[in-house]
């Protein structure tokens, strides 16, 4: 096309309009942290420092780094929006994409957004973003401001680069007293959110001691969704995917088989277990997307033990739709089959432990392992029967000719309590075969005997006939026989 022969108009965006806008974007307290720390990581920070001042409506966050820093043209270029494209290449290691990420990470909080940084042997610069000012002005100009107090924070550091958010409109009431104790409250959890939030998005970078991220005057330990340390967590084959990335799969232990209560606790991360269960995708060592299974199964109670890797080079951010947030990942159709393949492999194990770690044991052990119930399987219905050859069973039998009643009572309360009912869960939450309706299969002359017995009993104890069958008819499972026991 010959753009020179067609008359042109330019349509620059408002500013106001498009800044709120990108406030819309629907990034969390947490998930905006998150995108400020990857611009540290990119500046090639060994520290990073995360701070929250609490004064009502007033409050600040600042996050401050000891990267390479940047000067003042730098920091100009760093808040454009748009100042990368997202079609660019990249660095391996560059956890950027779109050249957003400061801005509507930081516009998503706040409406002062403050960039403070210097490189070696320079000195520093500053530049601001105030929404106030862009909504009076409806321009695309920053300010050269910085909260009076921040002026030094970097004096101690030969580079760096300090990020503060004031008018924290998004995270508190601009009218919020710094006297009320259920804001502070509510700020604080927010905050611990974002902690938690922070030692599992990366993890693997303070494992590798690559940075330190400290939260006030502490440093954040990580959080390792897949438990490696864990000597009962069961790690499967790396397999290649189509494009360049990997997964790796991993159950977790039956909680009876974790190091301590502590650590089964820890393990089950912020959500709890259920909603831990899936993928990871990571880019660059950095989680981006947690305990999802992509569109591929449903979340279930029995899986929940089950955690995926996937890791990703920057390269396919386009094919795998990686957002604007680093929040969302949607693997090409190529990669879909394989994925669920491979998924459904590490899923039937995590159904094993949580069904009965007894089968386990018994891969493991090639020992003849015992159940107390029984499944059976008989024309694609299923049901569970009292495993007679049980030594337990034998021996009661052998203590009933002496003192029945014990016996039975013993009995009694280990089939109460030795109910198989995780595996009754999965199999009715599969839905892949029906439960087999009770004595559907069993002699009739059995239901009569003891009907039989029953009623006879309730005679010699003084009932009519009439009361007899009316008690018998409210008898699980008798009630199923009104017609048997009106023959009586």
């Amino acid at each position: 096309m010959d753009y020179s022969k067609l008359q042109k108009a330019a349509a620059t965006p408002e500013a106001s309009s498009m800044i709120e806008t990108f406030r819309s974007i629907g990034y969390s307290l947490e998930t905006a942290i998150a995108d400020i720390i990857d611009n540290s990581i990119s500046a090639h920070a060994k520290n990073i420092y995360i701070n929250r001042i609490w004064r009502g409506g007033k409050s600040v966050i600042t996050i401050k780094d000891d990267g390479e820093g940047m000067n003042s043209d730098e920091i100009i270029q760093a808040m454009r929006p748009g100042a990368q494209n997202p079609l660019s290449d990249r660095s391996e290691t560059d956890l950027g994409r779109f050249g957003l990420g400061l801005k509507t990470a930081s516009f998503s909080q706040c409406r002062k957004l403050s960039v403070l940084s210097k490189r070696k042997d320079e000195s520093h610069a500053f530049w601001s973003w105030d929404l106030d000012y862009v909504a009076e002005s409806d321009k695309w100009e920053l300010l050269q401001w910085i909260p009076e107090e921040f002026i030094g924070e970097l004096d101690n550091l030969q580079s760096g680069t300090l990020v503060v958010w004031s008018d924290l409109d998004r995270v508190l009431l601009p009218q919020t007293a710094e006297t009320d104790d259920s804001a502070k409250r509510k700020f604080s959890n927010a905050l611990d959110k974002v902690k938690n939030h922070i030692a599992m998005i990366f993890h693997r970078f303070i494992e590798d001691k690559a940075i330190k991220i400290f939260w006030g005057e502490h440093d954040i330990t990580a959080w390792n969704p897949f438990c490696p340390d864990e000597n009962k967590t069961q790690a499967r084959e790396t397999e290649n995917i189509n494009g360049g990335a990997k997964m790796k799969g991993y159950v977790l232990p039956h909680k009876n088989n974790f190091s301590s209560e502590q650590a089964y606790k820890k393990a089950e991360g912020m959500n709890g277990y259920p909603a831990m269960q899936g993928f990871y995708v990571y880019r660059g060592k950095r989680l981006l997307l947690a305990g999802d299974w992509l569109g591929l199964f449903r979340k279930e109670e029995h899986y929940k033990l089950v955690r995926i890797q996937i890791d990703l080079p920057n390269r396919l951010d386009t094919e795998w739709q990686i957002d604007i947030k680093k929040s969302k990942a949607y693997p090409p159709a190529v990669c879909r089959e394989q994925l669920e393949s491979y998924a459904k492999s590490v899923r039937a194990i995590g159904s094993e432990v949580y069904r009965h770690r007894g089968k386990i044991l018994k891969q493991r052990a090639g020992q003849n392992f015992q159940p107390l119930w029984l499944e059976k399987k008989k024309d694609s219905k299923w049901s569970f029967v009292v495993n007679r050859e049980h030594l337990m069973i034998q021996d009661l039998k052998t203590l009933a000719k002496e003192n029945p009643e014990q016996a039975i009572e013993k009995l009694l309360k280990f089939l109460e309590e030795a109910i198989p009912t995780k595996t009754i869960y999965i199999n009715e939450a599969q839905g892949e075969e029906t439960q087999k309706t009770p004595f559907s299969d069993v002699d009739i002359n059995l239901i009569k005997e003891v009907l039989v017995l029953m009623y006879n009993n309730q005679i010699a104890q003084g009932k009519t006939s009439a009361q007899a069958k009316a008690l018998l008819k409210i008898q699980e499972p008798f009630n199923n026989y009104e017609d048997l026991i009106e023959q009586l």
